[in-house]
C-alpha cells in the first residue's frame, strides 16, 4: 500500500508543473498567499481526478469530465471535499433536523412525555411503550388510542410524527411549521404621491416594469376605464386602485365587472398578488424577501410563538422541558439536559431510552469539539455562515467511521475563535486516527503547528504563484528562504516597537439597554475615527451587536432598534454594511459582469474595426443573450452531468469548448485577445493589457488591492466565499468618492486571506479612517485585532452564556482583562508575536 499521493507534472489553472508528494493518513495542511493555487491542487486537480476514476469505476464514460491537466497521480484514495457553501435552503432545515439530533428528541417526548388532557388538564404519565428505534408509526388508528385515566375519554395516542413542525400532526396550523407569518409593508410597496413612472410602486421598478405598465394600461382600456402612469397613486379611484393592488383575477376586482373576462394581453396579476406569488416561489426564505426592498413584515407566527409546534404538542414536558424548550437550547445546553434524564427518569424509561442515550450525546459532542455547541437546534441552516455548515457537515463524517479516505477541507477555521480552533484541530486529529488522509486548506497557524506536514504554495498569487515554496514542519517553512509563510512568521517574530493607537474624533456612538437575542449590555460606545474591532468566541453575539443593533441606527433620523437609546448617529452621514451573505446563485453572474467591467469590455471590443465591419454589436459580445454566444451551452461554456447520487458536475460545453462565443464574435480581438481570452483571464494578468481603459484599469487597480488579482474576471460568483464577495463590494466601495463621514461594518473581512494579505488588507482599512471615516470589523484574527485602535470584547461564552461585554479599551488594556479569551491570546502576540 501506497503511504504517500505521488503527483507529477500538475499544470492545472496557474501550477508552474507541480510535482510533489503528500504523505497519507496524516494531517496535512495547504497554505498559501490567497489565490496562489491551493485550491486548484487540491480541488481542481486531486478532488476532480477521484471523480474521473470514480466514473469510470462505475462503468461510466468520463470523457465529459476531462482529465486535470496533470502528468499522473498515483496513491490516490476515495476522496471527499468538505466545503463552505450553504446548499440546503429551505426554511424548515435546521440545526436540529440535519443533525438528527431532534429526531432523537422526538423519539425521547413520544415515548416518554408527560401530556396534559385536553378535556380535564389531568396530567397523563407515560406508558413506556416499546417501539421500533426511531421509526415512524405505522400502526393503524385503532392500537393508537389511548384513554385519559381522570376523565375515561379516548385520546389519539401520540407519536413522533405529532412533534415534527414538517407533518401535518405537529405542525401548528396558523404558521404550517415555519414559525413565522408575512404580511405584505405597503408603506414600502406603494408611495401614494408619485405616479407608476416616477416609482410610485417600489416592486415595479426593476427592468420590467415598462412590460407590467403596458399590461396595466390594457387590462384598464378592455374594461373601459382610463389609467394614466403619471397620475399620483392617490388620486386613483377605486377601480383603479383595485386594479393596480389586486389585478384582475382578484374578487375586490371582479366585484366592479362581474360579466366581464379578461382577454389575451390583459391579465394585469396585480401588485400584491404578484408579490406574494414570488414569496412563495421562494419559498419564504428570509434572505429573499428580506433583500426584497423590505416588502414583506415577517413576526412571529401569533399562534405558536415561533415554536412551530401545535399547543397540546409543546404541553408535552421530560425532564421538566417541552420539546420546545429543548429546541431553544444550544446544543450545549442539549448535551447537559441528556447528561441529566438518567438521574430524572424511571428505571422502565431508562431501559427504553438505553440506545438514545448512548448515541445523542456522541453527536452533540462531536458537534461541539468543531466549535458548535453555541448553536441551537431550531436555528435555521440558511442562516449559517460557510465556517458553520462546513464544520455541522464534519462532524457527520465523524461518525461514518470510514477509513482510507481522502479529506479535503478548504478552511475549516473559519468563523472560529483562536480558543475553539482546539477543539476543531482534535476534531481533524481524530479522523486521521480513524486511518484518513486529512488535507486542510488553511491559513490559520495554530492549525499549521498542529499539522503532521505542511506544504507552502507561491511565492504570489495567480501567474505569480502556483510553485511549491516550502513543505516539511512549520519549523522548517521559517526556516525556508524560498517560503512566504516563513517569511511572514520571521517577521512577526522580530521585536516590535510600541504601537501608537489613532485617537479619532473624540466622538462616540453610544448604545444603551442592548438587548436582542442573546445581547445584555447595559452601555457599550464605539467610538468614530478610528478602526474598532469587536471579538469574542463563536456565537458570543458579536455579529448581533454589530448588524442588528449598531447597524440598524438610522443617522438621517436618529432612530434605532433593539437598544433602549441610542445616541452620537447624527455624527455620521452613512451607514455601509460588508457582510458575508452570498453575492448570489445566479451562474451568470461573474466576476466581470457583477463589477460592471463586462459592459464596459463589450463596449471596448463593439468599437473595434473589424467588429463593426462585421456589424456586430455589443450585444454580440454578451454571453447573457442570443446573437454571439453558444447556444448548445447558451454562453455559459460548461454543462451540467447529473452525477446522479453525487453533487452535478460542471464540463466544458463540447461546441464551443468553453470558449462562450461564436467563432465570428471570437475572431474579433483586441490586442491579440477574444473577448473569450480575457474573461479566463485573471483580474491581475489582464492589467498589462487594459491598462489604457483608464475606467477599467481603475477597478483592476482597486481588486488587487483588496487580494483579489487572482480571481478570474469570467469566474462565477457562486463560486465565491463569503470573504472574497464581501472584499469585491470593498472594491466598488473604495472607487466612489466619499461625501461625509461613513460608517463601515465588517464581517470577518480576513476570511480566506494568508496572514501577508491581511497585512493588505490593514492598508486598505487604515485608508478608510484616514480619510475621516469609522471602520468597525467582526474579527477573530489577532493580526487584524492587535493593529486596531480599539477592541470591544463580548462574551465570555458563546450563546445563553454570552451577549456580555468582557472588555474594551486598545490592545493592550483588553490583554489585560483576564475574564478576556481575546485577550489572553491578544497578550501572546503582542509581548511575542506569533
Amino acid at each position: 500500500m501506497k503511504e504517500s499521493i505521488v503527483i507529477k507534472g500538475a499544470r492545472e489553472n496557474n501550477l508552474k508543473n507541480v510535482s510533489l508528494s503528500i504523505p497519507k493518513y496524516k494531517l496535512v495542511v495547504l497554505t498559501g498567499p490567497s489565490g496562489s493555487g491551493k485550491s486548484t491542487l487540491a480541488m481542481d486537480t486531486l478532488q476532480r481526478e477521484c471523480q474521473r476514476q470514480y466514473m469510470e469505476s462505475m462503468g461510466l464514460t468520463s470523457d465529459s469530465i476531462g482529465k486535470p491537466k496533470v502528468e499522473s497521480i498515483e496513491g490516490l484514495s476515495a476522496s471527499i471535499s468538505v466545503g463552505q457553501h450553504v446548499t440546503n435552503r429551505n426554511p424548515r432545515s435546521t440545526v436540529g433536523t440535519v443533525t438528527d439530533i431532534y429526531t432523537y428528541v422526538r423519539f425521547i417526548f413520544s415515548r416518554l412525555g408527560d401530556r396534559i388532557c385536553p378535556s380535564c388538564s389531568g396530567s397523563i404519565p407515560p406508558s413506556f411503550e416499546p417501539a421500533g428505534l426511531l421509526a415512524e408509526e405505522d400502526e393503524d388508528m385503532e392500537r393508537r388510542m389511548m384513554r385519559c385515566p381522570h376523565c375515561h375519554i379516548e385520546l389519539e395516542k401520540l407519536g413522533m410524527s405529532h412533534f415534527s413542525f414538517n407533518k401535518p400532526e405537529g405542525a401548528c396550523e396558523a404558521c404550517s411549521g415555519l414559525g413565522h407569518v408575512a404580511s405584505i409593508n405597503e408603506a414600502a410597496v406603494f408611495n401614494p404621491e408619485l405616479s407608476l413612472r416616477d416609482g410610485g410602486v417600489a416592486s415595479l421598478n426593476g427592468v420590467h416594469r415598462d412590460i407590467q405598465i403596458r399590461i396595466l394600461m390594457a387590462a384598464a382600456k378592455h374594461y373601459g376605464f382610463d389609467l394614466d402612469p403619471d397620475q399620483p397613486l392617490k388620486e386613483y379611484g377605486d377601480i383603479q386602485h383595485d386594479l393596480l393592488y389586486y389585478g384582475v383575477e382578484s374578487e375586490a376586482f371582479k366585484r366592479h365587472y362581474p360579466n366581464v373576462k379578461p382577454a389575451q394581453g390583459t391579465k394585469f396579476e396585480g401588485v400584491i398578488p404578484g408579490l406574494w406569488r414570488r414569496y412563495k416561489e421562494k419559498e419564504g426564505e428570509s434572505s429573499g424577501h428580506e433583500k426584497d426592498g423590505g416588502f414583506f413584515h415577517e413576526q412571529l407566527c401569533p399562534g405558536c410563538s415561533g415554536a412551530r409546534l401545535k399547543k397540546e404538542i409543546r404541553q408535552v414536558h421530560v425532564a421538566d422541558a417541552s420539546i420546545s424548550d429543548v429546541s431553544d437550547w444550544s446544543l450545549g445546553d442539549v448535551y447537559e439536559w441528556t447528561q441529566g434524564l438518567q438521574a430524572a427518569l424511571p428505571p422502565e424509561g431508562l431501559h427504553l431510552l438505553e440506545p438514545i442515550l448512548h448515541d445523542m450525546p456522541t453527536r452533540l459532542k462531536r458537534n461541539m469539539d468543531v466549535g458548535l455547541s453555541y448553536l441551537s437546534m431550531n436555528r435555521q441552516t440558511v442562516t449559517l455562515s460557510g465556517g458553520e455548515a462546513q464544520r455541522l457537515r464534519l462532524a457527520s463524517l465523524l461518525g461514518s467511521g470510514l477509513t482510507g479516505v481522502l479529506y479535503i477541507l478548504d478552511e475549516p477555521t473559519t468563523g472560529l475563535h483562536t480558543r475553539d480552533t482546539v477543539g476543531l484541530i482534535r476534531v481533524l486529529q481524530e479522523l486521521r486516527d480513524l486511518g484518513n488522509t486529512v488535507l486542510v486548506i488553511e491559513h490559520d497557524i495554530e492549525m499549521m503547528r498542529a499539522a503532521d506536514h505542511i506544504i507552502d504554495i507561491g511565492p504570489g498569487a495567480g501567474v505569480y504563484g502556483g510553485t511549491v515554496v516550502g513543505q516539511g514542519s512549520l519549523e522548517d517553512l521559517i526556516a525556508s528562504e524560498l517560503s512566504v509563510t516563513g517569511a511572514y512568521l520571521r517577521e512577526e517574530s522580530l521585536p516590535t516597537s510600541a504601537r501608537v493607537r489613532r485617537k479619532g474624533s473624540g466622538q462616540y456612538i453610544t448604545i444603551k439597554g442592548a438587548q436582542v437575542r442573546n445581547i445584555h449590555i447595559p452601555l457599550v460606545s464605539f467610538p468614530l475615527g478610528r478602526l474598532v474591532s469587536v471579538t469574542g468566541v463563536s456565537g458570543s453575539g458579536k455579529s448581533t451587536l454589530v448588524f442588528d443593533i449598531l447597524a440598524q441606527g438610522n443617522p438621517k433620523r436618529n432612530e434605532q432598534t433593539g437598544c433602549k437609546e441610542m445616541t452620537g448617529l447624527e455624527q455620521v452621514g452613512n451607514i455601509v454594511i460588508f457582510d458575508q451573505t452570498p453575492m448570489g446563485r445566479i451562474q451568470r453572474s461573474n466576476v466581470a459582469t457583477y463589477t460592471d467591467v463586462f459592459t464596459q469590455l463589450r463596449q471596448l471590443f463593439a468599437g473595434l474595426p473589424e467588429a463593426r465591419e462585421r456589424k456586430l454589436t455589443s450585444k454580440h459580445f454578451s454571453f447573457n443573450t442570443p446573437g454571439g454566444r453558444c447556444e448548445t451551452c447558451q454562453g455559459l461554456g460548461v454543462l451540467s452531468v447529473d452525477m446522479n447520487f453525487l453533487p452535478d458536475l460542471e464540463v466544458k460545453c463540447h461546441d464551443c469548448k468553453g470558449r462562450r462565443f461564436t467563432d465570428e464574435v471570437l475572431s474579433v480581438q483586441y490586442k491579440g485577445f477574444s473577448i473569450s481570452d480575457l474573461l479566463n483571464m485573471s483580474v491581475q494578468e489582464s492589467l498589462p493589457i487594459l491598462k489604457s481603459e483608464t475606467k477599467i484599469a481603475g477597478i483592476i487597480g482597486m481588486l488587487c488591492e483588496v487580494g483579489l488579482g487572482y480571481l478570474k474576471w469570467g469566474q462565477s460568483v457562486k463560486t465565491l466565499s463569503g470573504g472574497e464577495g464581501q472584499r469585491i463590494r470593498l472594491a466598488k466601495e473604495l472607487s466612489k468618492p466619499s461625501k461625509s463621514h461613513t460608517l463601515y461594518l465588517l464581517d470577518e473581512p480576513t476570511t480566506g486571506l494568508h496572514p501577508s494579505d491581511i497585512k493588505q488588507l490593514q492598508v486598505l482599512l487604515n485608508k478608510l479612517v484616514e480619510t475621516g471615516n469609522t471602520v468597525v470589523v467582526v474579527e477573530h484574527s489577532l493580526e487584524l485585532i492587535r493593529e486596531s485602535d480599539w477592541v470591544i470584547d463580548i462574551g465570555p461564552e458563546g450563546g445563553a452564556a454570552g451577549g456580555r461585554l468582557v472588555a474594551e479599551g486598545t490592545p493592550e488594556q483588553v490583554a489585560e482583562v483576564s475574564a478576556s479569551y481575546t485577550g489572553k491570546f491578544l497578550k501572546r502576540v503582542l509581548a511575542q508575536g506569533l
